[in-house]
């Protein structure tokens, strides 16, 4: 049975979910920072996946990427997955700004992180409301 790794579950908001993977929001109002995490069981590496989940993570990245630059005006977005401290496969989505808080340098490690409080959080599912409209369940909401 599928199960997000602690250190996601203690890090992150859950948004929703796409067919494959669940969207996650890093709890860092720094950068709009998003991971997606295949629900698969014990898969560490892309290479894992069969080719139909493979081909579904970079449909659901690719969108979700392309989502976020519009919606929050990227200069660049980063797409990574590394895994060192957190083995579970999750592709992280980052809109990148040059104004924000790291620009240009990686986003890891730079600042402590400032958690959103409830409204932020709120605004941020409403503009993805309006953007994350198919194959997108967002949670708590009636199937």
């Amino acid at each position: 049975m599928f199960a997000l790794d602690s250190r996601l579950q203690q890090d992150c908001l859950l948004i929703g979910d796409f067919p494959l993977c669940s969207l996650l929001l890093m709890n860092d109002t720094h950068y709009p920072w998003f991971v997606l995490v295949p629900r698969r069981e014990e898969v560490s590496e892309l290479f894992q996946l069969d080719a139909t989940d493979q081909a579904r993570l970079w449909r659901e990245t690719t969108l979700l990427a392309e989502t976020l630059k519009d919606t929050f005006a990227a200069d660049k977005m980063n797409v990574a997955t590394l895994g060192n401290l957190v083995s579970q496969l999750h592709m992280h989505v980052i809109v990148r700004r040059r104004d924000d808080a790291a620009w240009p340098a990686p986003v890891w490690g730079r600042h402590p992180a400032q958690p959103y409080n409830e409204e932020q959080v709120r605004q941020l599912k409403d503009k993805l409301r309006l953007v994350l409209t198919e194959d997108f369940q967002f949670a708590g909401d009636a199937s």
